[in-house]
């Protein structure tokens, strides 16, 4: 008998929806693949359809939840898991990749000290991280994946624990290797010493070797064997691919994902690459024990900040200590792959329409962040709030890198650089450019505003100083308490708004934000810092200061939205058509008291103003294919939104010359 053909698996780059598994097992699993069964595989894929499965292999422990003949396997096994996992993907065409912990592995560093990162005072690091110039990389990662690869035929890997869990390193590898890259032998320690600087940038350059190292190694042993190492070119290393990763991926965190996935969608998406960004399907506080599995819509909702910039959606369920999956929480993600392949053919791989640039300057966050690759300190907080600012005032925001910047700047019609105490010459070169040509720059913060204080045409008055202040918007008074610049305006400078030291706009005062012509442009100058501010304290007033000066700047949005302030917007260009992504801000995601919440409020009606150079043919509501109800007079089309419960679109066919009004 004729064994039947497989499906045609999926490619990354055709892919939109996943779901991820892993358990991170250690030496306590001595049952795996007890329950883990074709059935129990099979009915998963029928529930929830997806392109591919990611499943554990190897966790951050380094104990291998399948037999491998190479690293560390767990005590005993029932039966593979993996093969059982492979053969039920292969029979339904969904395409299976592995979680594998790349930099992080504890047994690897027990077993083989000398492979293992090293502090300062050289001992062996208490975080299982190995050494990015030791032999880890070619005595088990690679001899790990091409078995993998070889005796199980998986698609490719999603490697965890890889750039985040990168530190400075002492080890002999590091210094040998150190010394042969600079001629110098002692290594900084910490900053303010001596060459801290290029010691810093050095493990960087190290990771980097490491990471095309066994990325081109694969292609080589297996070509189509796909690769992602998690955050890379992402948040935590914002900068232009130049390692040939066949896909960025990246698990925002489980408090506050709503807000994380709005963030870091919005960096990921510019970088060219297929891209997807994974929720958790749970929450918790870090370190602590227990979890609860989260409510359909709070993963909706997840799901909607990620598809409205583009980008594919997965999801991560745990593992039992067997390897099985818990069949109960499935339902959770039917419902959410449900809602994305609704929307599927109106968002992926989208392209964002400029509107408003956030700029994220590679040097200031490789200067200013604490550790290597990781945004864990905070670093993000004032770009994040400043990000959640705009859109609260309904920008289409996208975040932008230097690269990004480097072929038609002019394409935004406004850009801001929010709160970044570092700016190279040749980016401030760039965005003065820029202006002049034209251009709007709004640049937020004491430290930012400093670089540009004889463009803002201000004297700076002294040092910023923390203190507290109301300053007036649209009528109302804001309370701030935040880092204040005082300046004097010169010739050309407009003052903007005030900065009072008493809750009414009288007595002393001192501008706040100013606006001065440049070339055939404008630069604003806000001279508080405001972002982390909104996340911990957030004001309307706040709000209404911020997106007045961007309007000012940017008068004429595309599209501008009337009913609701808990409306995000986000632009995009697919198939011909312009898609307008309405995505529902509201609900407690931000609290972290509350882990669950499995009610969001509706919006609506939204009138949505809409700046189109012809008549469009049609505007429809997506998915659904609904009317609405809309008019068309002098360039604006006004559409009626009736409600937004989480991720509308308004799919607009664009007209022609001939419906000019």
């Amino acid at each position: 008998m004729t064994k039947k053909a497989e499906p045609v698996r999926k490619q990354r780059s055709e892919s939109f929806l996943g779901v991820h598994f892993d358990f991170h097992a250690n030496h306590d699993c001595t049952e795996v693949g007890s329950n883990v069964t074709r059935k129990m595989i099979a009915k998963m894929l029928d529930q929830i359809r997806p392109d591919y499965v990611q499943c554990d292999c190897k966790g951050h422990p380094g104990v291998a939840s399948y037999p491998t003949k190479v690293g560390t396997p767990c005590p005993r096994f029932v039966r593979d898991p993996l093969k059982i996992w492979r053969r039920v993907t292969a029979e339904k065409g969904v395409s299976l990749y592995m979680h594998y912990s790349g930099v992080i592995d504890f047994d690897a560093v027990r077993k083989h000290p000398n492979w293992a990162e090293r502090t300062a005072d050289g001992k062996v690091n208490d975080r299982g991280a190995t050494s990015v110039f030791g032999p880890y990389v070619d005595k088990l990662l690679l001899p790990m994946l091409k078995e993998l690869a070889d005796k199980y035929d998986i698609d490719g890997v999603w490697v965890d624990g890889d750039c985040w869990g990168l530190a400075l390193d002492y080890s002999r590898h590091a210094r040998h290797a150190w010394h042969k890259a600079t001629g110098l032998r002692s290594l900084p320690k910490k900053r303010g010493d001596r060459n801290y600087e290029r010691f810093r940038t050095f493990m960087r350059n190290g990771f980097r070797s490491y990471l095309a190292h066994y990325v081109n190694e694969m292609h080589r042993h297996k070509p189509g064997f796909e690769i992602a190492s998690n955050w890379a070119y992402s948040g935590h290393m914002p900068e232009k691919p130049t390692i040939d990763v066949d896909f960025i991926s990246g698990d925002f965190t489980p408090q506050n994902a709503f807000n994380h996935a709005r963030l870091e969608a919005r960096i990921i998406a510019g970088q060219g690459k297929p891209w997807d960004l994974m929720a958790w399907s749970f929450n918790h506080r870090w370190r602590e024990k227990g979890t609860s599995t989260k409510a359909i819509v709070q993963l909706q909702q997840e799901a909607a900040a990620v598809l409205a910039m583009g980008g594919g959606f997965q999801a991560y369920f745990k593992q039992k200590r067997d390897g099985s999956i818990f069949p109960w929480t499935m339902k959770l993600m039917a419902e959410t792959a449900a809602f994305c392949r609704e929307r599927q053919s109106y968002c992926h791989r989208a392209k964002a329409v400029p509107q408003v640039g956030l700029i994220l300057s590679t040097d200031a966050y490789y200067n200013q962040c604490a550790g290597l690759f990781c945004p864990w300190d905070g670093i993000y907080k004032p770009m994040e709030g400043i990000l959640c600012n705009l859109l609260n005032g309904q920008n289409s925001v996208e975040v932008v890198m230097e690269h990004n910047l480097n072929a038609a700047i002019d394409r935004y019609p406004l850009l801001v650089y929010p709160e970044w105490k570092v700016l190279k010459p040749a980016l401030k070169r760039k965005l003065l450019a820029y202006v002049q040509d034209g251009g709007r720059l709004l640049v937020i913060g004491p430290e930012a505003t400093r670089h540009f204080k004889k463009d803002l045409k201000v004297r700076f008055k002294g040092k910023a100083a923390k203190q507290a202040g109301y300053f007036e918007s649209n009528g109302w008074m804001g309370g701030a308490l935040t880092q204040l610049q005082e300046v004097v305006p010169l010739k050309g400078a407009r003052v903007y708004a005030w900065m009072y030291e008493q809750d009414e706009a009288t007595g002393p005062r001192t501008p706040v934000a100013t606006i001065a012509k440049l070339g055939k442009g404008q630069i604003a100058g806000v001279y508080m810092d405001m972002g982390e501010r909104y996340v911990k304290a957030r004001t309307a007033a706040y709000r209404d200061f911020l997106n007045g000066l961007v309007r000012v700047l940017f008068p004429k949005p595309m599209v501008e939205v009337e009913g609701s302030r808990y409306v995000d917007v986000a632009l995009a260009r697919l198939n011909g058509k312009l898609m307008i992504n309405l995505v529902n801000s509201a609900g407690p995601h931000a609290d972290e008291n509350i882990y669950t919440y499995d009610e969001v409020p509706s919006l609506g009606p939204l009138t949505v103003k809409i700046r189109l150079k012809q008549k469009p043919q049609s505007i429809k509501l997506q998915p659904g294919n609904r009317s609405v109800r809309w008019e068309y007079w002098r360039g604006t089309a006004r559409v009626t939104v009736p409600r937004v419960d989480l991720h509308e679109i308004l799919a607009v066919k664009p007209g022609d010359a001939r419906h000019t009004a």
